[in-house]
């Protein structure tokens, strides 16, 4: 009888230890899928969202931070009693912008430079007003009379200082291809949000050039991209037959869209009637170049331009109906990042065999 029990043991035992491997692996790969999606899900809630945030004031109040009270937007005697400028951060063709404080918090005042685009500031103001969303610079106040503008200040500034901001040692550990596809998805959210805002089809027309458009989006300092200039945001109206045209100038250059440029050669000088109007397909167009400058030269980032091959050609197609929408570059975005991540979790899991 000893012999024979002996001979059990020896028989079974071999085959009892690859079964309880093979289901702790299982264990291991559910757990792991499980945590994926919680992730996945939690981020993708984050994203691009149409619908109110239901973190956000009421219209016309505003709120800093985890604040749990939200304040009217301040009126011109508030700005102009509370508001201490500190120093000029930046100008462009419609206004200045100063750092300033309120409250021994910072805040950013911009203010109107040349009256002749004062079309422009207010039509940003409206926009500013109408769009307020996590999609886009927190408003804290304005004064339509003066001209001026109060919203949220961000220290790391605009994305065209994202290379720069990664390489300080701070923050070093968010240079990767992971973190630079969240800030790509983060932009073609906005991109998409704008597409099919409260007030209709908005085109992004401050874009002739990446470093223009980059100039106009916002780094929070938890690494989230927000919109922050709404000055030249035409509406689409296609039911109504109404299109835009992206100011009155020619445009030129790859970055551009094809029916941006000038359709009639060389030799037909250049007239703003004859210029054809767009869609807001030319904002598809120069995704791919904008998700270049996130993606950079980090590793693995390769990788994902490579999974992105596919919707960045649909992009550049020459005919504007034949590119994808905002919200399908968005689905594809973010599949790509769940299977990117996915892969890199699953030699993890091959290791605990």
């Amino acid at each position: 009888m000893e012999k024979k029990s002996h001979f059990v043991r020896r028989e079974f035992l071999p085959r009892e230890v690859p079964s309880i491997s093979l289901a702790l692996l299982l264990v291991a790969v559910l757990l792991l899928n499980a945590l994926l999606y919680l992730y996945l899900n939690k981020f993708y809630s984050s994203l691009g969202r149409v619908e109110p945030d239901p973190g956000l004031c009421p219209f016309g109040h505003f709120k800093f931070g985890a604040a749990k009270n939200c304040s009217p937007w301040l009126s011109c005697e508030a700005i102009n009693r509370e508001v201490r400028k500190l120093k000029c951060v930046g100008e462009g063709a419609v206004k200045k912008v100063f750092l300033s404080e309120w409250k021994e918090k910072k805040v950013v005042l911009s203010q109107l430079t040349n009256s002749e685009l004062k079309e422009d500031f207010l039509h940003g103001l409206k926009m500013l007003k109408a769009l307020q969303s996590k999609h886009v610079v927190r408003l804290l106040g304005y004064c339509e009379q003066q001209f001026t503008i109060l919203t949220e200040y961000h220290p790391l500034g605009s994305l065209r200082g994202l290379n720069e901001t990664l390489h300080i040692p701070k923050y070093k550990g968010m240079n990767t291809w992971h973190r630079r596809l969240m800030l790509a998805i983060d932009y073609v959210s906005i991109i998409r949000y704008l597409h099919s805002s409260p007030l209709g089809t908005l085109v992004m027309c401050d874009s002739n050039d990446l470093d223009k458009v980059l100039s106009q989006y916002l780094l929070t300092s938890d690494f989230h991209v927000l919109v922050n200039d709404l000055d030249a945001l035409p509406l689409v109206n296609r039911s109504a037959g109404r299109l835009v045209k992206c100011g009155h100038r020619e445009l030129q250059g790859e970055f551009v869209a094809p029916e941006q440029r000038w359709p009639y050669g060389e030799d037909v000088p250049f007239e703003d009637d004859l210029m054809p109007p767009y869609d807001e397909k030319t904002d598809i167009w120069k995704i791919p170049d904008v998700s270049n400058f996130f993606l950079g030269h980090v590793e693995g980032s390769d990788i994902v331009r490579l999974h992105l091959f596919d919707i960045h050609a649909a992009c550049k197609k020459k005919d504007p109906a034949e590119r994808p929408t905002a919200q399908e570059v968005l689905d594809t975005y973010r599949k790509v990042l769940t299977l990117l991540i996915r892969e890199a979790a699953m030699p993890g899991t091959r290791e605990m065999l």
